[in-house]
């Protein structure tokens, strides 16, 4: 296949390239480095079917030639730019989107929309089923991704609706690994970076909040798996291994060696409570369920910063 990545220079673009070129298909990967970076890529174009193009979806989407599939995952995700890029969220959500469903539409390719668990707000439902419409707030500091992805979850189902697109949505938990932006301001790059620099872990509320974190690899591969199949419905892909945010920080802690404490601040306006996917699609659907223990991921990703910092 010939896919075109957006978002290819992102923390799981890059990853999602890396398998797709190690199964032999050719992978065009598109970025405009804001929240991106070309060192994430640079090991992967030295491959014989890469191809990265730097240019901003919301103007344009410059691929010639034949496309069998488009996987967009171009949006910033982390909390820190919902405020300074704001409008750049909304734009990409909205404008970028449509150009790469156009280009889906025109060569007659398979589309993924990468959405969110972000859709269920603060959910008033444990753990999330894709039947849950989800309770957000539209104009708080976290309504430009929110309403973005649930917007592009509209617009997708839309041009299958109206063009016979065949379109794939999943729903994206937190998902943690390699590569990540260690100034992403989300909780495992935050405790690894706070714990290697011999600082105290900052949790947020009294920590009793849930996450459930899935290790990179493996949402790569329901994402792909999801790309592959005929399920035409919204999908969530993640981890059902809920813990809480205080245990993850004593989790890095103990993997990491640190001697660091844990000092509580205040959290944040609408930083969800609760945070788990009901997986009955995807296993029964996709057949594909997370592998990666979760001291496992962590003790990988750990070393991969340990690595970074020391290199």
């Amino acid at each position: 296949m010939r896919v075109v990545v957006a978002g290819g220079a992102g923390f799981i673009g890059v990853a999602l390239c890396s398998h797709l070129l190690d199964r032999g298909e050719e992978v065009v990967f598109l970025d405009n480095l804001v929240t991106g970076s070309s060192g994430n890529v640079k090991h992967l174009l030295e491959r014989e079917r890469a191809t990265f193009v730097e240019t901003d979806i919301c103007s344009e989407v410059p691929v010639d030639g034949p496309v069998d599939a488009v996987v967009n995952l171009a949006c910033p995700a982390s909390p820190c730019d919902f405020g300074p890029l704001a409008l750049e969220i909304l734009d990409v959500g909205s404008r970028g989107l449509r150009n790469l469903l156009e280009l889906a539409r025109r060569e007659d390719a398979r589309f993924l929309q990468a959405s969110t668990s972000e859709v269920y707000g603060e959910p008033l439902v444990h753990p999330q089923p894709e039947s849950y419409w989800g309770n957000v707030n539209p104009v708080g500091p976290r309504s430009v991704y929110d309403e973005a992805k649930r917007f592009g979850e509209a617009l997708t189902t839309a041009y299958g609706r109206v063009h016979g697109l065949e379109v794939r949505i999943a729903r994206i938990f937190n998902t943690y690994g390699p590569r990540m932006r260690s100034d992403d301001g989300r909780v495992v790059s935050n405790f690894v970076n706070q714990a290697l620099r011999g600082e105290p872990l900052t949790v947020h509320g009294d920590g009793s909040q849930t996450r459930s974190l899935c290790y990179v690899d493996d949402e790569v591969g329901g994402l792909l798996a999801l790309l592959e199949s005929p399920y035409e419905g919204p999908v969530n892909i993640g981890s059902d291994d809920e813990r809480s945010v205080l245990e993850i920080a004593q989790i890095v802690l103990d993997l990491s060696g640190s001697g660091s404490g844990i000092v509580f601040k205040e959290r944040p306006t609408d930083d969800p409570s609760q945070r788990r996917p009901d997986l009955t699609v995807a296993r029964r659907e996709l057949g594909w369920a997370p592998t990666t223990a979760l001291d496992e991921g962590l003790a990988r990703t750990i070393e991969w910063f340990r690595d970074r910092s020391n290199g």
